[in-house]
């Protein structure tokens, strides 16, 4: 279905994002991580719901995630603990301060499903350092393409982090959804800067 233009108003208790679609072909050139950087990669194996969710709020209350959010265990573990899925935290200074997420659920390509980390780590180089490790393990296999999506609700600079890091868009949509906040699912304070309707 194709919108059209103009204004479409939008029902009180929903939101509406634009999401850009990203992708690459080949490993771009390094762009050499900052000097000082203090945050290590670990690998968590089969990871616990109540685990993820809590990192996965951790990160993405800010920005209104709540697609994982909404599965229940069973479907959450589906995804986590297939052998294609790999699920990283990032650790700084004694705590988990990211995650990323890749999903190597489709031959020959690398979803980032998930790639984000704290305030704290915002503006310090940690994102260029993330997206090293990222394109390191990815690229580590046989590739012919690695994608990435991000929308208005994220960070503003998503979108030109992701073009600096070797990615192309490809593809907008516009997602509407109920307001997670008005759901339960996210702290009703969360994500001042979008409104309550």
């Amino acid at each position: 279905m194709e919108l059209q233009d103009g204004y479409l108003d939008l029902r009180p208790g929903k939101l509406a994002n634009v999401v850009t679609n990203l992708e690459m072909f080949q490993r771009p050139p390094v762009r050499p991580d900052l000097p000082g950087m203090r945050s290590t990669l670990r690998r968590v194996e089969k990871p616990e719901p109540a685990w993820y969710r809590a990192l996965f709020h951790k990160v993405g209350d800010a920005y209104l995630w709540f697609s994982r959010l909404i599965l229940d265990d069973a479907a959450l573990l589906a995804i986590l603990h297939d052998p294609r899925v790999e699920v990283y935290a990032v650790d700084c200074d004694g705590a988990e301060q990211g995650m990323l997420e890749l999903d190597f659920r489709v031959d020959g390509e690398c979803e980032i499903a998930y790639f984000a980390l704290t305030e704290a780590l915002v503006g310090t180089g940690s994102g260029r350092w993330l997206m090293n490790r990222a394109l390191d393990l990815a690229w580590s296999r046989p590739l012919r393409r690695m994608w990435v999506h991000t929308c208005t609700l994220d960070h503003p600079g998503a979108v030109a982090f992701y073009i600096r890091s070797g990615f192309h868009p490809f593809k907008r949509q516009v997602e509407i959804s109920d307001d997670p906040r008005l759901v339960g699912l996210i702290p009703r304070d969360a994500a001042p800067n979008v409104p309550l309707l």
